[in-house]
């Protein structure tokens, strides 16, 4: 038997290898995760949403949805375990740094422009002047489809 024959079965062997390896790693630090869970702990579960740990029990956690509404979720459902600061900024809001320079949007942009620009009412069809014709007016015996030789416009 030729070693190069060998090669394809070497790396499909050791490619199985590295990913079963990386798998394993993956699943011991979400184990470990969840094995330090303390009643308090703010969550993210699987499935995004974002709870505070109430009980923990030997599978299974139960959780705080919103004041006062507990529900109970398996301990596999927990995809974080998220720090004080960065449950409070997601769910509640709440920053400890309140020196962030981010500018103000205004809700328009009329603060924006340096001077006071006339404001048009859309919603009502401007009036003719009084040296201008009025648009029915203008146009005279002219049909309104704007065809001169009699046609309908429909064929």
């Amino acid at each position: 038997m030729n070693i190069m024959s060998l090669l394809p079965f070497v790396l499909i062997i050791g490619a199985m290898f590295l990913l079963t390896r990386s798998q394993k790693k993956k699943q011991q630090q979400a184990v470990q995760m969840r094995d330090q869970l303390t009643a308090g702990t703010g969550v993210r579960t699987i499935g995004g949403m974002y709870a505070t740990v109430k009980e923990i029990g030997e599978d299974t956690v139960t959780l705080e949805v919103a004041p006062g509404v507990h529900a109970i979720y398996a301990k596999n459902a927990i995809g974080a375990v998220l720090e004080d600061e960065e449950y409070n900024r997601i769910v509640h809001g709440i920053t400890d740094d309140l020196t962030i320079d981010t500018p103000v949007v205004p809700d328009d942009a009329s603060s924006l422009t340096g001077d006071e620009a006339p404001k048009l009412d859309l919603g009502k069809k401007d009036e003719p002047k009084a040296d201008e014709p009025a648009a029915d007016e203008s146009k005279g015996d002219e049909p309104k489809d704007g065809k001169s030789d009699g046609e309908s416009g429909a064929k």
